[in-house]
């Protein structure tokens, strides 16, 4: 069963003659051990699509199912949960909190998040892999943007989540990191049994992918 599959997905935006089609009846699966890559331009829907996929807004008509559990019919309470405890995301935003340090934001995690994170070991390998263990003391103010987008994968990553859903996790990245981020995602899609979906337009990442999509005015077709 996939772990996550979206169903005749419609999005609109605006109204009367300024209306915008910009998901037009999406089909998607994805199964744990995957990693997604899903390419388009910008404006194509890549983010819409990813935050109909994580339950961040919902769709005018279509299902969202997420270990065989349409969405929809969640409480508000229960949607929370499911993405506090099985889904983990890597916004464009970042999101960090500004007056904690890099070290504090796993902390924070930890208050919000009380189980299955990784263990202190295990949050080590992992900033030193995404080469920012030595920024764990610095404030977000004191990042570069590709450092506060390695430190946005690494918190989502640290929660342990089986879905991972990535907005352009490697768009402020340099050709060493991308190879880095990449293999990384594919290792914890492989190895870990997560289902990855990487929404971008860097083609430097179509290597590391199992599948990839195309996403162009709405519509979603897949070409690997």
């Amino acid at each position: 069963m996939p772990v996550i599959e979206l169903t005749n997905i419609n999005k609109y935006f605006g109204k009367d003659t300024a209306r915008v089609h910009v998901l037009r009846n999406l089909n998607f699966q994805a199964n744990r051990g995957e990693l997604i890559l899903i390419l388009g331009p910008s404006g194509s829907g890549k983010s819409t699509f990813l935050t109909i996929a994580g339950g961040l807004q919902s769709a005018d008509s279509g299902k969202v199912t997420i270990n065989g559990k349409d969405v929809s019919n969640l409480s508000s309470k229960q949607r929370d949960a499911l993405r506090l405890n099985q889904i983990g995301f890597v916004l464009q935003a970042y999101n960090l909190v500004p007056y904690l340090t890099v070290k504090e934001q796993f902390s924070f995690v930890n208050k919000i998040k009380k189980n299955n994170n990784l263990s202190d070991v295990e949050l080590e390998k992992l900033l030193k892999t995404l080469g920012i263990y030595e920024l764990k003391n610095k404030y977000p103010d004191q990042l570069s943007g590709g450092q506060k987008q390695r430190v946005a994968i690494a918190r989502a990553l640290y929660a342990n989540p089986e879905i991972i859903l990535a907005d352009e996790p490697t768009a402020a990245l340099d050709s060493e990191k991308v190879k880095e981020v990449g293999s990384l995602l594919a290792d914890l899609a492989h190895k870990q049994d997560k289902a990855i979906i990487v929404v971008t337009h860097d083609i430097r990442l179509e290597n590391y992918a199992d599948k990839v999509y195309h996403l162009d005015d709405g519509i979603l077709k897949e070409s690997k």
